[in-house]
């Protein structure tokens, strides 16, 4: 059984749009180094922000323990036509999981080294996640690139109150929260209640302080994390 959750009402998606942080120095990391390694050219004053719009799946088993969650994370479309840059499809303007493996390879990879974005508490627990399933892929629709993943919990967990919080703690990936079903509980008992939060806008003075110090990133993307919370009995 497939459960959707509750969306919290007083706090509404944002409206997508970049924060004022001036002139960055080149940040070689992350989705960038991945298309770097395949042989794309990176510009001097390549963009220094990524959006990324993501909707999440929380597997469970028969006992009611939560497994793995499923990330799917939808890339900007200026990312998606510079991560394409020097790859060859057979078809014009499209390329098949096939072609997008070296790229999918890479930039999963990249990810360990951050947690994959994905940080997991049961009942007050941090709970760790183990490496991506190998089954993970990259779509290539309408000319924007589609990140699919399944992050395993090292142990399965059964907790009365679960939180799952996705956010880049520098703050140079943009996470959101699809405005629709942006999280399902697959296989949750069905007592169980889920409740999405999205981030709040950044304010124009924070925005002003990143524009003068890019470095004050650093950890502040745990401010404006996307929250998952399960309640279960």
């Amino acid at each position: 059984m497939t459960l959707s959750v509750t969306l919290l009402q007083n706090d509404r998606p944002r409206m997508r749009r970049s924060p004022c942080y001036g002139r960055r120095r080149m940040i070689v990391r992350i989705f960038l180094a991945a298309a770097i390694s395949l042989g794309c050219a990176v510009p001097a004053d390549a963009h220094p922000h990524v959006w990324v719009t993501a909707t999440s799946e929380l597997i469970y088993a028969p006992d009611g323990s939560v497994t793995s969650i499923r990330q799917h994370w939808t890339f900007d479309d200026m990312f998606s036509a510079f991560a394409v840059q020097g790859l060859t499809g057979k078809e014009k303007g499209k390329f098949s999981r096939e072609e997008l493996a070296p790229l999918a390879k890479t930039n999963v990879e990249s990810l360990k080294e951050y947690a994959y974005f994905t940080y997991a508490t049961a009942d007050g627990k941090k709970v760790p996640l183990a490496e991506p399933l190998p089954d993970y892929w990259l779509d290539y629709k309408d000319a924007i690139l589609t990140l699919n993943l399944t992050l395993p919990f090292k142990q399965p967990a059964k907790a009365k109150d679960l939180k799952i919080e996705i956010y880049d703690p520098t703050y140079f990936i943009d996470f959101e929260f699809a405005k629709e079903n942006p999280v399902r509980l697959v296989g949750a008992p069905a007592q169980c209640k889920g409740l999405v939060t999205w981030p709040r806008e950044l304010t124009y003075a924070e925005g002003k302080k990143l524009s003068d110090n890019p470095e004050a990133a650093v950890n502040w993307g745990a401010f404006f994390a996307n929250r998952i919370s399960v309640k279960c009995p």
